[in-house]
């Protein structure tokens, strides 16, 4: 188990890409606390990954509240002794028109995926530090870390924006052993991602089987949606990487949507 024993936070993690990553990195030996904007959701999930309550803990954090966040990494850091890994992985997505979009649904997506990336992270690099035992920060981005789409203005500036984060973390967490990567997942088919196929449909005036088709899938190799599983597990490669040779990198993980 390569996460034996190591500590970690997944914020989002009572549903889709976050609870699939707490799954594995339980399966990997680790203890998590599933963070969550919602605390009910967050102990229900954490009751069902690990019924003892000695590998779980559910903690509420919006991540978008400094004084949350910097108590519930505290919270978890008394529970277990310290922290080694941050997934800063809550996110939301808003389907819109550029020249139709609200200048309060922008500020509100950027807060969740750029402000609670940096409010999470800098909390996580605290605790790090003063541990000294290093850690692994891992950042959720998206194909859209480097690529376009329509209709997804605030999103592609947010996860384009990660990708620099990461480094600026690699850079400075070198020296204490802190290392930073980007997941970028393709299209996943979660809750989040099941919400975007109507309202691009009527967006795009065409079909759902064709926004599945002909949008999401048609840059990929074989016509699949990517898993969650498929992101737990680069997330559980990442976390238990041992050294700095990977640090301050983007993984895409997309069916070959978006080769590097």
């Amino acid at each position: 188990m390569i996460l034996n024993e190591k500590v970690a936070i997944v914020t989002g993690a009572a549903s889709g890409i976050g609870r699939a990553i707490a799954t594995a990195f339980i399966a990997e030996g680790a203890r998590v606390a599933i963070a969550d904007i919602s605390i009910d959701a967050a102990t229900a999930t954490a009751r069902e990954l690990d019924a003892t309550g000695e590998r779980a803990m559910a903690l509420a954090m919006d991540v978008t509240n400094e004084a949350q966040v910097d108590a519930g990494t505290a919270s978890v850091t008394a529970r277990w002794g310290g922290l080694d890994i941050l997934v800063s992985n809550a996110g939301i997505q808003i389907i819109s028109p550029l020249v139709d979009l609200s200048f309060n649904d922008w500020r509100r997506l950027m807060a969740i995926h750029v402000d609670g990336a940096f409010l999470t992270t800098r909390a996580a690099m605290r605790a790090m530090i003063a541990g000294k035992r290093g850690g692994s920060i891992l950042l959720m981005g998206s194909v859209h870390s480097h690529l376009a789409s329509a209709l997804k203005a605030p999103y592609v500036t947010a996860k384009h924006g990660l990708l620099g984060l990461a480094k600026v973390i690699a850079k400075e967490g070198a020296e204490h052993g802190i290392r930073s990567n980007v997941i970028c997942p393709g299209f996943v088919r979660t809750p989040l991602v099941e919400r975007q196929i109507p309202e691009q449909a009527k967006s795009f005036g065409i079909t759902e089987a064709e926004v599945v088709k002909n949008v999401m899938l048609k840059d990929t190799v074989d016509g699949e949606f990517t898993t969650v599983d498929d992101v737990a597990r680069t997330a559980v490669f990442l976390a238990g990487f041992q050294t700095n040779a990977l640090t301050g990198q983007s993984i895409t993980v997309s069916h070959g949507w978006h080769m590097q």
